[in-house]
């Protein structure tokens, strides 16, 4: 059996990132009902929040689903109990040191998964005794690695590093780049910006059509003397490029960043003035519909591959 369905007890190995204001209990419950894991995605949640949140996707799902917890949130010792009080199996872990709250969720039996950028972090996750990784590649939207490595060239790196399962991300929506991710080494995908787009997600309207309008080269890394992130081309991320460009400061890019600002463009709909989180992927994506349609061609995309390898080999004879 596949590690990562034993392990998280799903159907199909495809994980559905948290996305701040893309994922709450409606996307997350629809992505397990469909046999994938649903994750609600606390970033974006005051801890009463996600305690709503967490109780409507449990009524509208008898299947597992996680949270994902930044550990840089500030609010973070409130979300761990909330978490803990709500009975959630299985957390995904992202933006900190994965030992600081491992050994307490492990302690209450939660299945703990950290997503990394580079090898280094892999191991300090596999260290600190999470269950599994997220390897997560240049190419994905949101919080990016500072290297800049490729999903190509992380998921073998990282099999390589570690004894624990792997799931990789970044650029992932579709079956033809799962099978990629599993002929790379990876147990399992997890895939946001394809699930951004379904109709469950939290996302504004706008911002979804903006995703599935976009083409090839409107998503760049910004702010990474911040927190590096892809965002779609805006008039926002025209005005931190330009502030890059003049060499602003840590202090600079906080100031204009301001409060708010991608729950303004994602969840509000302000699609010039908003941060807009996307990944590369968004070139390919071009319609919005049901969560369990998207994950339903995925695998179906997936398997008809597997078979066009299959066949390639036998004509081969190998």
């Amino acid at each position: 059996m596949n590690p990562i369905c034993k392990l998280l007890n799903i159907q199909y190995p495809i994980i559905q990132a948290g996305m701040v204001w893309c994922s709450g209990w409606k996307l997350a419950s629809a992505v397990s009902n469909a046999g994938g894991l649903g994750i609600i995605g606390a970033g974006s949640m005051y801890p009463e929040v996600l305690r709503t949140h967490i109780q409507k996707c449990k009524s509208a799902t008898d299947q597992p689903f996680g949270v994902n917890i930044p550990l840089l949130y500030p609010n973070i010792q409130e979300i761990i109990e909330v978490v803990i009080e709500e009975g959630v199996k299985i957390v995904f872990s992202s933006a900190g040191n994965p030992a600081t709250w491992t050994g307490t969720l492990k302690e209450k039996g939660i299945t703990v998964v950290h997503v990394i950028a580079n090898t280094k972090f892999a191991l300090k996750a596999q260290e600190a005794g999470v269950d599994a990784i997220v390897a997560e590649g240049f190419e994905a939207g949101g919080h990016n690695g500072r290297e800049e490595t490729t999903t190509l060239c992380l998921i073998p790196m990282i099999k390589e590093t570690v004894q624990i399962p792997v799931i990789a991300a970044g650029g992932i929506g579709s079956g033809k780049a799962m099978l990629a991710a599993f002929a790379l080494g990876a147990d399992a995908v997890q895939i946001g910006s394809a699930f951004a787009v379904a109709e469950e997600s939290s996302a504004h309207s706008a911002f979804k059509n903006k995703i599935i309008s976009a083409v090839e080269g409107d998503t760049k890394l910004a702010m990474k003397k911040l927190v590096p992130v892809r965002l779609l081309k805006n008039e926002f991320a025209d005005a931190v490029s330009i502030a890059e460009a003049e060499g602003a400061d840590r202090n600079r890019l906080m100031e204009l960043l301001g409060r708010a600002r991608a729950k303004l463009g994602m969840f509000e709909g302000d699609m010039e003035n908003g941060e807009l989180e996307i990944g590369q992927v968004s070139a390919l994506l071009k319609e919005i519909k049901p969560a369990k349609a998207i994950l339903d061609e995925i695998w179906l995309e997936y398997k008809s591959g597997l078979q066009r390898f299959n066949s390639l080999f036998h004509e081969l004879n190998l």
